[in-house]
């Protein structure tokens, strides 16, 4: 049983035969499994588009408030757009009522909506697909972002691949629940704190992300990100040079019967002797299913003569309660 988060090298899973493929696979469903987090290089992600990502994002975020207010989040269940600080508490998706969250944030979903089409624009498609907000400065930021989720959802597809073949499916099981996904690029900014929390706050309360799975860029500065393991024990999660950090959310978990657990996690804040240098800046791609994906226990993974564990539901309706139900009302 892993009670660490481990680093693993994904590189030979793109390039590999099906024996490779398969021991890559393995490697990721034990982490998936035991911890519901790993640490993977080798993703194929181009470090200066990165880097560009980076810079645009710390400039969106120096801007002043108003500024970024000009493209404020609409409505709860819009995922896009700007998030303030304290405007989110992500601890109440657990039935939580803690203060809001020391971070703010900038949001985008699909950047390649075909015009006209009733998938896409049609009544069933819900707010999923609602078109982005992007801020008029700085002006190369719109075009860094969607370059940046294209690389996203092709890392995804290769994750989800691997996830299939773990869970002894065809590689390409999710391949047609994922072909127009909803998913969203957040880049969250945690600035240095300059008061003491209020009680119960943290930078993000403890949760369990919603989707398939997610894929995170972490900066290496006081106030990290820590998982809750098996043993009941919150631990660091490691940042390797050039690496993603990679978890499972709450629809896989369904999907798997529970066979796979969405772990709980946080970002806490610094210590108070390291704030002045604890800005910090994540950025968070939430892969999710096509809306309309049926989310039901995969086969194999109800044992006969049982029922699954979870009501079968779609990506979109659970996706749509749980970013509603993290809204922090206002004062």
């Amino acid at each position: 049983m892993l009670l660490e988060v481990p680093v693993l090298d994904v590189a030979p899973f793109r390039a590999g035969d099906a024996p490779t493929k398969r021991a890559i696979a393995a490697r990721v469903g034990q982490a998936i499994n035991d911890i519901g987090f790993l640490v993977i290089t080798g993703h194929g992600v181009d470090p200066g588009l990165i880097a560009r990502v980076q810079a645009s994002s710390n400039a969106f975020f120096d801007l002043p408030e108003a500024e970024k207010m000009a493209v404020v989040r609409p409505a709860p269940d819009i995922t896009r757009g700007y998030i303030p600080l304290e405007a989110e508490s992500v601890g109440r998706s657990q039935g939580v009522d803690v203060p809001g969250d020391l971070n703010e944030s900038l949001m985008i979903g699909p950047v390649d909506v075909p015009d006209g089409d009733a998938y896409f624009r049609g009544p069933q498609a819900g707010r999923h697909f609602h078109p982005n907000l992007w801020p008029a400065r700085p002006p190369e930021l719109r075009a860094l972002y969607e370059d940046y989720f294209r690389a996203m959802g092709a890392l995804a597809e290769d994750l989800m691949a691997m996830f299939a073949l773990a869970l002894d499916l065809p590689e390409t099981f999710f391949a047609d629940k994922i072909d127009r996904h909803i998913s969203r690029l957040r880049v969250r900014n945690y600035p240095a704190p300059t008061q003491a929390p209020k009680p119960g706050q943290l930078r993000a309360g403890a949760h369990c992300d919603y989707g398939s799975l997610t894929i995170l860029r972490a900066e290496d500065k006081p106030g990290g990100l820590q998982v809750l393991n098996r043993a009941g024990e919150w631990v660091d999660v490691p940042i390797a040079p050039d690496s993603y950090i990679v978890n499972i959310g709450e629809l896989m978990a369904r999907w798997t019967n529970g066979q796979w657990k969405a772990t709980l996690h946080r970002v806490v804040n610094p210590p108070v002797e390291a704030a002045a240098a604890s800005r910090r800046l994540s950025l968070v791609f939430f892969h999710n299913p096509n809306y309309d994906a049926p989310v039901a226990a995969l086969p194999g993974t109800v044992a006969e003569g049982e029922a699954p564990k979870f009501e079968a539901t779609t990506s979109g309706e659970h996706l749509r309660a749980q970013f509603v139900r993290t809204q922090v009302p206002a004062a």
